[in-house]
Parts: structure tokens; C-alpha cells; sequence
């Protein structure tokens, strides 16, 4: 279930996490996942050993060739009863871009402005949750 939040979830583990990148004329970053032929946000699975902003920087290099800047703000969550855990989503800047790594991820970037983003991913996959979050961040972009 979905749910939006100012602080992070204390109450279950942390598995997942998921950026929105900022630019600094306002437009995100999002990606398409080829496989599952998806416009999605950054993000994926905290690896072992990792912090969540560990696993958030490695997500954003992988997947987008993208470095994070510093602040992150915490803005959904979404509650896996089958692991009983949580995916969380941080709006943040854009540092830089980078290369992306060979053979990580089978994803590329694009950027777009929030009501392109909302448009897009609900004639792909119509009113939901993906559309859902990138509304809330958008709504929370003047805090960065």
C-alpha cells in the first residue's frame, strides 16, 4: 500500500529504494527499463551492508549514469506484506551525469518536466501508484 511521508519508516525494514532526481530547471529523471518496457524512477533493492543513501547513489549511477547531490527528502513509501518491508521514494538534485558503467543496467535516462512524466506514465499504465508519486514530487519540488 502506498503511502506518503515526511520522515523515513522506522516501524519495518527498509528493502527498497527509488529517487526522483531533480534538475535545476525543474524537469526529473526518469528511466526506461527496456525489459519490462516501463518509464520508471531510479532505484532497486538495498544490497547487504549498504545504507540507503549507499544503495540510492548506486541505483542512480547504474541505471542513469547519474550522481546524486546530498539532500534528500523523503516523500512515499510503499508496504510489501509478503516481506514485510518497505520501498521508499526521496526526491533529490542533480549532481552531475556520468558515463554509465558497462553492463550494469539495461536502462537509459530521460527527462522531462512532472506533468510530461504524470501524462506519460498514465497512458502507459493508466491512473495508479507510479502516477501517484511523481504527482507528490512535483507538488514538493520547491523544498529542494
Amino acid at each position: 500500500m502506498l503511502r506518503f511521508i515526511s520522515e523515513l519508516p522506522q516501524d519495518k525494514p527498509i528493502a527498497g529504494v527509488h529517487s526522483v532526481p531533480v534538475l535545476d530547471n525543474g524537469n526529473l529523471i526518469m528511466v526506461w527499463d527496456r525489459d519490462e518496457q516501463a518509464l520508471t524512477t531510479i532505484g532497486g533493492r538495498v544490497e547487504r551492508g549498504e545504507t540507503l543513501d549507499e544503495a540510492l547513489d548506486r541505483e542512480a549511477l547504474e541505471e542513469a549514469g547519474v550522481v546524486l547531490g546530498k539532500e534528500r527528502i523523503p516523500f512515499a513509501c510503499w508496504y510489501w506484506q509478503e516481506t514485510n518491508s518497505y520501498t521508499v521514494w526521496l526526491l533529490t538534485r542533480v549532481e552531475s551525469f556520468l558515463d554509465m558503467p558497462q553492463g550494469f543496467e539495461k536502462t537509459g535516462y530521460v527527462v522531462m518536466n512532472f506533468p510530461t512524466a504524470v501524462g506519460l506514465v498514465t497512458k502507459l499504465e493508466g491512473e495508479g501508484e507510479r502516477s501517484r508519486i511523481l504527482t507528490k514530487a512535483g507538488q514538493l519540488t520547491g523544498r529542494l
